[in-house]
């Protein structure tokens, strides 16, 4: 079992390790066709990157997408979903650097909306505390992913659940509309889940099993997500990862 392409991995330009160059040289160590750098957005409280370094970022992936001619490199970002409205902490500046963009749930997520936003996270924060919670919870997230998957272009919601409980039927369907690809992702995360997936497949969702890598030897390591992808009966030559329609705004390079 193996994938051609990992579509979610982290620099020290967010939380994570490595360089992007340390993160293309893992995936090339690893036989990988293509990697997707996907640091956190510039919502995030902890984590984001800064505006001004996509520029940056823009520039070494390119230089190193001409040094290295046996894989593909894209820049995108794991933008953030913000709040029931679906709204991403990402805008068309943005977007213009980007080949590929991925969105998800995180607790650090900046409030857009106070006090308004502070209620969306602090269910998410307690949801365990009662079942009231719970289900709001569970209403307010699926409402965030659902708008934010028709309000943006979204290539791939990233663990979707992991954070918050999401009434995954609902989410599938709205992915299924907008051609949103959902994650199954092999980090801690564990999401999603055998269960969700089973859900998730009776529409015409596609799948892709990311490492979610925050260190660079994290980069492929994708073993947990594709064993839950087969027991739910993805097989994996039908992930995204190694399919030619790969998510790519800026077009693919000729030799891929």
């Amino acid at each position: 079992m193996r994938i051609e392409a990992d579509l979610h991995t982290h620099t020290h330009f967010s939380d994570g390790k490595g360089s992007i160059e340390e993160n293309v040289l893992a995936a090339r160590a690893k036989g990988l066709k293509r990697i997707a750098i996907t640091d956190h957005g510039p919502g995030h409280l902890g984590f984001g990157i800064k505006r001004h370094q996509l520029k940056e970022m823009r520039a070494i992936v390119d230089i190193l997408n001409r040094k290295y001619d046996d894989i593909e490199i894209l820049l995108g970002l794991e933008a953030n979903i913000l709040n029931e409205d679906g709204d991403l902490d990402i805008d068309d500046e943005l977007l213009e650097d980007l080949d590929i963009l991925l969105a998800g749930y995180h607790f650090g997520s900046s409030p857009k909306k106070w006090p308004r936003d502070i209620t969306f996270h602090s269910n998410n924060w307690f949801k365990k505390r009662s079942k009231k919670i719970y289900e709001k919870a569970m209403a307010a997230n699926t409402k965030a992913f659902v708008n934010a998957m028709r309000r943006y272009d979204i290539d791939i919601i990233t663990h979707p659940g992991a954070k918050g409980p999401l009434d995954i039927e609902a989410v599938a369907k709205v992915a299924e509309e907008t051609h949103t690809a959902m994650e199954i992702s092999a980090s801690r995360h564990a999401y999603l889940t055998v269960e969700a997936i089973e859900i998730a497949r009776k529409y015409r969702v596609d799948f892709t099993v990311n490492s979610d890598a925050h260190v660079p030897e994290g980069i492929g390591e994708v073993e947990g997500g594709l064993e839950r992808a087969e027991a739910a009966g993805i097989s994996i030559e039908s992930l995204l990862n190694n399919r030619a329609d790969f998510p790519n705004r800026r077009g693919t390079r000729d030799e891929f």
